[in-house]
């Protein structure tokens, strides 16, 4: 055998090599995306325990030309009827729909108390010096 042979063999060995290793960087990032994918659509649907996406069997969800997972919405629906005690209430961006106006606490005169509420608020001002 000669070293041009032996050259072209070795040649061809580390593409195959190369390309197993890229088809398995392939299968390692799809797997990646469709758990992120499914992370984002379990926490909009308000899951609880991210842990519950181990419930999920992922070989049969795979993933559109865009590169998208089309069916996240439908396989978490489906877990959501399965083991709702997965499920707390729906996330929201905001905490409350409509929150109360920033306004400073209105601070009360003398003259706007009884004598009992005035002796009150005299001792809490006396205990806080």
């Amino acid at each position: 055998m000669s070293d041009e042979q032996k050259e072209t063999e070795n040649w061809q060995v580390r593409a195959e090599l190369a390309e197993a290793a890229l088809s398995r960087l392939q299968v390692d990032i799809e797997t990646k995306l469709i758990r992120a994918e499914l992370k984002a659509e379990a926490v909009k649907a308000g899951m609880v325990d991210l842990d519950g996406l181990k419930l999920i069997d992922t070989s049969e969800v795979r993933l559109n030309d865009a590169g998208e997972l089309a069916e996240a919405g439908v396989v978490i629906t489906r877990l959501k009827k399965a083991k709702p005690w997965l499920f707390g209430g729906a996330a929201s961006s905001s905490a409350a729909a409509n929150p109360p106006r920033p306004e400073p606490p209105r601070i009360r005169n003398a003259n706007e108390m009884n004598r009992e509420e005035w002796l009150q608020a005299r001792a809490a001002l006396l205990r806080r010096r």
